[in-house]
C-alpha cells in the first residue's frame, strides 16, 4: 500500500524507509532517521494492524525519537531561550528544522472484516505526527487482508492508496492551517477520527483531546479545540508546564536524591 501511494506522487522526490531495516535502539540509526524526518516536506506512514493498533516498531520510533525532542512548541520556546543568550533548563535536542511545515498521510492494513479489531490504528498513528505539528491530509484503514499480500487483491484499496499519495503530494509546502483534509470525515474536527471519551454529556476526543458536549439525539457540539494536542495552543501550554516542572524539581534536587537513596534498587533479570 505504501509503495502504491508513493508511486502516485508526482512533482516531488520520493524515498522509501522501512523500519525493519533499522535498529531503533542504535543511536546512529536514530540520528539517520531523524535527519530524514526533519529534512522531508511530506510523510506517508504505513503499518500493519497488530492487536488493534499500529506495529510495535512505530511505537518504538515515537518513544525513542519523537516526543519532547520533536515537539514544535517546545523547540519554538527553546530556540527563543537560546537566542536570548540563555540555555534551556531541560536537556532536549534543539533542532529548528522541526518547525518547518510538513504534511502527512496514514495507511493501516488489518486482517479483520469488523471495525472493532482496527479501532486504535489511526489514533496511534497520530502520535507519529502531532509533536512536530505535521498536518494530516488523509488517512485510511483497510480490512480483510488476513493473509500476506492479500490486500493486493483489493483493487479499490490500491486505488485508495494511490489517491492518498496524490492527496499528500498536492499539499506539500502549505502551512499547517492551509492544508486541506481530504480523507473520510470523522466526528472530531481536529484529527477527523471518531474515537471519543464520554463523561456524562462531556465529550473528549480520545485521539487528540478536543472537548465538546453531547446533546440529545447524539449530536456533539465541539466547544474547545485548543485542548487538542494537535493545536499549537495546547502544545505551548504543555511546553510551559514542562519548563515549570523542571525548574521546580531542579530546586528540589537534594530532596529528590535523598528520596532516591531510600529506594531499594533491584538488579534486572537478564536472559544472558
Amino acid at each position: 500500500m505504501l509503495c502504491t501511494a508513493l508511486a502516485a506522487v508526482t512533482g516531488a522526490d520520493v524515498e522509501f524507509v522501512r523500519l525493519a531495516d533499522l535498529d531503533l535502539t542504535d543511536q546512529g540509526d536514530l540520528d539517520w532517521l531523524w535527519e530524514k524526518l526533519v529534512e522531508c516536506d511530506g510523510l506517508i506512514v504505513s503499518t500493519s494492524i497488530m492487536s488493534r493498533t499500529m506495529a510495535a516498531s512505530l511505537k518504538l520510533l515515537v518513544d525513542r525519537l519523537l516526543g519532547p525532542n520533536a515537539d514544535a512548541a517546545i523547540i519554538e520556546q527553546l530556540v527563543a531561550v537560546r537566542r536570548s543568550g540563555s540555555e534551556p533548563v531541560v536537556p532536549f535536542r534543539v533542532d529548528e528544522r522541526v518547525l518547518k511545515p510538513r504534511v502527512a498521510g496514514f495507511l493501516a492494513v488489518g486482517g479483520s472484516l469488523t471495525p472493532q479489531w482496527k479501532t486504535l490504528a489511526l489514533p496511534l498513528l497520530h502520535t507519529v505526527t502531532f509533536s512536530m505539528h505535521i498536518a494530516v491530509a488523509d488517512q485510511v484503514v483497510f480490512g480483510g487482508a488476513g493473509t500476506p499480500h492479500s490486500i493486493l487483491l483489493d483493487d479499490a484499496a490500491l486505488e485508495r492508496s494511490a489517491q492518498l499519495g496524490r492527496n499528500v503530494a498536492g499539499q506539500l509546502g502549505k502551512a499547517f492551517d492551509d492544508v486541506d483534509y481530504l480523507g473520510e470525515p470523522g466526528l472530531c474536527p481536529m484529527c477527523h477520527l471518531s474515537v471519543v471519551e464520554l463523561d456524562g454529556t462531556a465529550v473528549a476526543c480520545a485521539t487528540c483531546g478536543s472537548r465538546g458536549t453531547l446533546h440529545d439525539g447524539g449530536a456533539i457540539e465541539w466547544t474547545d479545540l485548543t485542548t487538542s494536542v494537535i493545536s499549537m495552543a495546547e502544545k505551548r501550554a504543555h511546553a510551559v508546564e514542562i519548563q515549570e516542572t523542571a525548574t521546580r524539581h531542579r530546586s528540589l534536587a537534594a530532596e529528590l536524591e535523598a528520596a532516591r537513596a531510600k529506594v531499594t534498587l533491584l538488579t534486572p533479570v537478564s536472559p544472558r
